[in-house]
């Protein structure tokens, strides 16, 4: 039998060549874990070593989940969608991805969930990108200070506490005081801006609504329809019907889909309705995911929860180019009580805060501001030069006013400056109403105004007010250019004022010259009938007892 000749070297190299050209063609390998347990849109899930926090996995049926929970021999995962159909035993996947949503101005005039997903029943969205739910804000060095105006059109907001694009503006108050009113208020008023046509002008609106029922939700959409507002307006809706864990992510996908037109140099204005309802859906994850509670059973972290949601509001650098994003989160209190526990959380975060008071709804003061609390730390800084002109003395006033009032009410008799105060308040306070979804323009806020604190009210009577402020302004655009001019530059110059003095004193004259004196008029049958020079004790007492 012959011998093998072949030599060691020739194998050696055989292999090496075989080992060189050789390419593996098997299956990957996967990551795969099993569901413990689900219910109540939380699954604890074993396994999956490497899975990172935030990061997307995939249940058996499709449905994605948030991992949330990252323990030595478990993960605690939110469960993105229906829930119902996840039971113990089925396998879970690994994404690689965290959780991030579409962008892009296809949004403008949607109606979407937290996921991004549009359902108003209008088809796909085209979208520009997808953007992380999970941004850091900007830094320090990536800001600049606000000074840009983001009018609300509500006269007591734009008088006294003024907002500028790129602040965090509280609002705050019981149910049913019209938080929500103003903060619709405020994204009807940018419609001139948006057909204005002008970048640098139009903003862009984002109501996030959370925990809300669905038929507010379409009640809000169809006035901001009606107005011609919903063309510039995205709403994420995250109803009381969702599973917490939406409700909790809402206001995050409404901040990126903002943060993406704030980074393109546009202007953002975001509405948070409200963030006492994301707080106890953060809590109800919390606790099923048994992470230990703290006070009021919220956990450690729910502080942080929101600073880094409203952090993400900013006036950006002319580097990154000079966008901005304007928040406006809103707080439910019960009883008045801001010193709970997440009113002085989001009061410490914000820069300033209106504050709306049942007591003063109740007395048909509307929007029920409580200027007395009420604060803006930044605004100031961004406040229109006519308003701010004819405002400086406005919030004293009020105040003094106040003041004076409680005083009356024990009091036997005033002398003629306590009831000139006292004439001059009544007539301010009045002149301060208005009804919802009617924001004034700035050159018809400085005009009425100035007329309140300028003496020319305190001839007519209290129950005047309105008719002669609508008159008033019919009046001025029928006759003169002076609201023109104040649209125009924004200034309220030597020459304005005296045009201005003028064309008023004509109209009151008019006005209580017969044109339009009937006391109680049609449309104001609401407020109470009054005499003309007491402005005293009984309508003081008859308001404290409304």
């Amino acid at each position: 039998m012959a011998e093998l000749s072949i030599s060691p070297d020739v194998i050696r190299d055989a292999l090496k060549d075989f080992a060189a050209a050789y390419e593996p063609t098997g299956a990957a390998a996967t990551e795969v874990g099993t569901v413990i347990d689900a219910a109540d849109g939380i699954a604890h899930v074993e396994g999956l070593p490497g899975v990172m926090a935030n990061e997307l996995v995939t249940f058996a049926d499709g449905t994605k989940g948030l991992a949330l929970n990252l323990d030595e021999h478990e993960i605690g995962v939110v469960i993105l969608g229906d829930f119902t159909g996840i039971e113990a035993g089925q396998e879970v996947t690994r994404t690689g991805e965290v959780l991030s949503v579409p962008v892009g101005d296809g949004y403008l005039g949607r109606v979407v969930d937290p996921l991004g997903n549009p359902i108003d029943g209008l088809g796909s969205i085209a979208t520009e990108g997808v953007r992380e739910l999970e941004l850091q804000a900007p830094g320090v060095m990536q800001r600049k200070s606000v000074h840009e105006p983001m009018q609300t059109g509500i006269k007591a907001i734009d008088a006294m506490i003024p907002v500028g694009r790129g602040q965090r503006q509280l609002i705050i108050g019981d149910r049913q005081t019209g938080k929500t009113a103003i903060a619709i208020d405020t994204i009807i008023n940018q419609k001139a801006n948006w057909e204005s046509g002008d970048v640098n002008k139009q903003v862009r609106c984002i109501y996030v609504a959370i925990g809300q029922k669905g038929s507010t939700i379409a009640s809000v959409k169809g006035a901001l329809e009606e107005a011609g507002a919903l063309e510039y307006t995205t709403i994420v809706a995250a109803p009381a019907s969702d599973p917490a864990g939406f409700k909790y992510l809402a206001p995050y996908t409404g901040s990126a889909i903002g943060q993406h037109w704030m980074y393109g140099g546009k202007h953002v204005l975001i509405i948070f309705d409200d963030l006492s309802k994301q707080a106890e859906a953060y809590r109800a994850v919390s606790l099923l995911l048994r992470r230990p509670p703290g006070r009021e059973a919220y956990p450690g972290d729910v502080f942080y929860l929101h600073s880094r949601l409203l952090e993400r509001c900013a006036k950006l650098s002319d580097e990154l180019g000079a966008g901005s994003m304007t928040g406006l989160p809103i707080i439910e209190t019960k009883a008045n009580d801001v010193s709970a526990y997440i009113p002085t959380n989001v009061i410490s975060i914000t820069d300033g805060q209106i504050f709306l008071q049942s007591d003063l709804f109740n007395a048909n003061q509307r929007p029920a501001v409580d200027v007395g609390i009420s604060v803006s730390r930044v605004g100031g800084d961004a406040q229109v030069k006519s308003i701010k002109k004819v405002s400086g003395t406005l919030k004293l006033e009020l105040a003094q006013y106040r003041s004076l009032e409680a005083f009356a009410m024990f009091a036997s008799d005033l002398d003629a400056a306590s009831r000139r105060q006292l004439s001059r308040g009544a007539r301010l306070t009045e002149l301060l109403k208005q009804p919802q979804y009617s924001p004034y323009p700035v050159e018809e806020q400085v005009v009425s105004i100035w007329a309140g604190t300028n003496g020319k009210l305190d001839s007519i009577e209290v129950e005047d007010v309105l008719r002669f402020e609508r008159e008033l302004l019919d009046y001025l655009r029928r006759n003169t250019s002076v609201l023109d001019t104040l649209r125009e530059t924004n200034v309220l110059d030597d020459d304005t004022v005296a045009e201005l003095a003028k064309q008023t004193d004509a109209f009151i004259l008019e006005f209580q010259g017969g044109k339009g004196h009937a006391i109680g008029a049609p449309g104001h049958e609401e407020h109470a009938a009054a005499e003309a020079e007491d402005v005293n004790q009984e309508k003081i007492v008859k308001g404290r007892r409304a």
